[in-house]
């Protein structure tokens, strides 16, 4: 057995190198658009925003992007990669007419519709009155995946309608910015997980299918050019699943050029009777007005987060049938709906922030997307939350733990629960940024237009319990703010929402570290103990661990990698701690010890976890959980440490850990142990009795297979450490 020690806290200190990111250019984008590929950062870190676009290229089904940051180049383990589990994407089977002719021509003469306008005022008295009278329960479902769940919230929720009643399906999918190419973005492709996923959408179709129907539209607006909306039908698997299901595939946008013949759907009507309202140029397509006078109209959003109206469900999706009338071609005005957001994006550009300026141009949109909602009502939302997503909805996505689909027949109630789902309904946090918001302005704003009390809101279904305890929200603004928080941590500025205890439920501690039952039945995050060490006694550190104290510290162990598997490879770890610093023992069982020897174990070693080691992750102030220490230990002593702070994307190499390190191995044996003393001044000022300090342990191991251990798995597509939500919890036993 070999045995080494090295001593690090004492080591010459480097010139500090704070990786800053580095700025991009702000992006005034639409949800999508006919523009290049852009290589960018994965969803889960924020990556690099496309281009600027002309002022009225502003969003469409989507708010403009923030001015925001590319990823810095980082020397810890793994950069961000997909934030969210990779969506099978269905591979044409059969040629399916996505042309904008390819709606089903219904009988003619539906009483709000007149030649070529639509009775608005008829409309809104209809829709104004159904959705005041409307207390039915919002409907909440677990499942394994979106076509099941698809097929489940359709059968609760949709209204029963004779056979022979069109039906058309409004899915997001247009809301994101850019298609990037995966091999360049980390495994991104820019679309997968900002838009409805087709399966769900194939779940609702084949539901309604067997109910008899047999005229089923699936239908969306983009505002950009038929070429990019034919390309994005096929890239998403939306043209080959409505080919297998015998759907028709249109876009709700008529450019003058390639929607002239046949029933022209995406064809704009004039409204009359809206004059008074904050869209007297609204237009709408004729697909949405025959099926809103004489069929079922079904609005089938993605559960996510907003960077600007905070979430995008039942409301702000209806920003996919707009047209205005104030300049042609009419379906690209979209970005007109949030006009006043330009006034705040051209002061931020030069610097500034006015945060008054950003929410008179955010309550302005609310309004107006009400107005379209009184207009265009949907008579029921089937969210597609398999997986929910937080984080920003286009650069930085966190998927949800569980798969989830929310469904209603009145889309404000139906936000009002996705809200409390995402964690942003009832939040004094929110409400600390958004001058009293406590959850999305547009919810707020149709609220009060429609006299809903939305506190009384009914919820069942199998999902219903995910409400019961407060939940995580991860959001990421447009403005310069960003809220981030778990059960267990404390409280975010402005403190829990009222009548919500932010304490974790007793269900998800867990006796030794193991991973218990958290809310709603899902993985609870693991605990580590740290025992104190009494004054006078001392660990001596030689790679034996077999010091007193060590038997007293109680282990945790694991072999799962980062998407929870196990692996047979297991690592055991105890922790003790004392005023010179936190003392960790790593136990590696089936160790490879695969190690390039020849570089010194004095110095820091830039890519290390190339090669086998050890990582632990630790965040020092619980209220800041995106601001941790990472450190890294080989199995012969080498090192690299590291101070990470992902809301402003600093990654400062020339922080020391203060390490004081300690190994031994056995080759024939396969094991190795780590001995470690970590002395930091951010660490030591951390350890107090009773304290509780996210952390996240992690283990690189093998060349082929490669494998990447994790404590408590972060569960994400890709490997990816880097996931601060994931982190258990180190306790510090008096």
């Amino acid at each position: 057995m070999n045995r080494a020690r090295t001593i690090h806290g004492g080591r010459t200190r480097r010139a500090p190198r704070a990786i800053a990111a580095l700025p991009a250019l702000l992006a005034v984008l639409s949800g999508c658009g006919d523009r290049q590929r852009q290589p960018g950062g994965g969803p889960g870190d924020g990556g690099p925003a496309a281009p600027r676009s002309p002022p009225d290229a502003a969003a469409s089904s989507s708010a403009p992007a923030p001015a925001a940051t590319a990823p810095a180049a980082t020397a810890s383990s793994f950069a961000a990669t997909s934030a969210h589990p990779a969506v099978p994407t269905a591979v044409p089977s059969a040629s399916s007419d996505v042309v904008a002719g390819a709606s089903q021509r219904y009988e003619a003469g539906p009483s709000v519709i007149a030649s070529d306008s639509i009775d608005g005022a008829a409309l809104r008295k209809r829709h104004v009155e159904r959705i005041k009278a409307d207390d039915s329960p919002v409907t909440v479902l677990r499942g394994q995946g979106p076509l099941e769940l698809g097929k489940r919230i359709c059968e609760v929720v949709v209204p029963r309608r004779p056979a022979a009643t069109p039906v058309l399906l409004k899915p997001n999918i247009c809301g994101f910015d850019s298609v990037k190419d995966p091999a360049k973005s980390k495994g991104d492709d820019g679309v997968t997980g900002r838009i409805t996923q087709p399966e769900f959408v194939r779940g609702v179709v084949q539901c309604l299918k067997a109910r008899g129907h047999t005229k089923i539209t699936i239908a969306e607006g983009c505002g950009h050019s038929h070429k990019f909306w034919k390309d994005i039908a096929q890239r998403t698997g939306y043209e080959a699943m409505a080919a297998e299901e015998g759907a028709a595939l249109v876009a709700m946008d008529d450019d003058g050029v390639y929607d002239v013949a046949g029933d022209r759907p995406g064809k704009p009507l004039a409204i009359r009777g809206i004059q008074t309202t904050h869209v007297p140029t609204l237009l709408m397509p004729k697909v949405l007005a025959e099926h809103l006078d004489h069929g079922l109209f079904l609005s089938l959003p993605r559960l996510k987060m907003h960077r600007y109206s905070v979430i995008s469900v039942g409301i702000k999706g209806m920003q996919g049938t707009v047209m205005l009338s104030d300049s042609a071609p009419a379906y690209k005005q979209k970005w007109r709906m949030h006009r006043e957001l330009k006034a705040y994006l051209d002061t931020k550009s030069a610097g500034q922030e006015d945060r008054a300026l950003y929410l008179s141009s955010l309550r302005v949109f609310a309004e107006r997307m009400v107005d379209v909602l009184e207009i265009s009502a949907p008579d029921a939302v089937l969210g597609d939350g398999a997986p929910a997503m937080g984080g920003d909805g286009f650069q930085v996505l966190h998927p949800t733990a569980e798969m989830v689909a929310v469904g209603g027949t009145n889309p404000v109630r139906v936000d009002r629960v996705a809200a409390e789902l995402l964690g942003v309904w009832n939040s004094p946090a929110l409400a600390r940024e958004l001058g009293g918001h406590r959850t999305s302005p547009l919810i707020d704003a149709a609220a009060k237009r429609f006299g809903l009390d939305l506190k009384a809101t009914a919820i069942t279904g199998d999902g219903a319990d995910l409400l019961k305890s407060p939940r995580p929200v991860h959001y990421k603004a447009m403005a310069p703010f960003r809220l981030d928080w778990e059960p267990g941590q404390a409280p975010l500025p402005g403190g829990p929402a009222k009548g919500l205890d932010p304490a974790p439920p007793a269900s998800q501690k867990a006796p030794d570290g193991k991973q218990g039952e958290g809310p709603g039945g899902g993985p609870a995050k693991p605990e580590a103990h740290a025992s104190s060490l009494p004054p006078g006694e001392q660990i001596v550190l030689d790679g034996k661990a077999d010091d007193a104290a060590w038997g007293r510290a109680k282990a945790v162990q694991w072999d799962t990698d980062y998407a929870g598997k196990p692996t047979g490879i297991p690592t055991r770890a105890r922790f003790l701690w004392s005023k010179q610093g936190l003392h960790a023992l790593f136990e590696l069982s089936n160790a490879g010890l695969d190690t390039d020897r020849s570089k010194p174990v004095g110095a820091e070693r830039k890519g290390l976890y190339k090669e086998d080691c050890i990582e632990l992750f630790l965040t020092p102030a619980p209220g800041s959980p995106r601001r941790y220490f990472e450190v890294e230990i080989g199995p012969f002593g080498h090192f690299f440490d590291i101070a990470i702070d992902r809301d402003t994307r600093l990654e400062d190499t020339a922080w020391s850990s203060g390490a004081t390190i300690a190994t031994s191995q056995d080759a024939q044996a396969r094991t190795a142990v780590i001995e470690a003393l970590l002395a930091a001044p951010g660490i030591v000022d951390a350890l107090a009795p009773d304290a509780r300090l996210p952390m996240n342990l992690y283990r690189m191991e093998g060349k082929d297979p490669r494998h990447y251990l994790a404590w408590s798995p972060p569960r994400t597509s890709k490997p990816n450490f880097h996931v601060p939500e994931a982190f258990g919890t180190l306790v510090l036993d008096p």
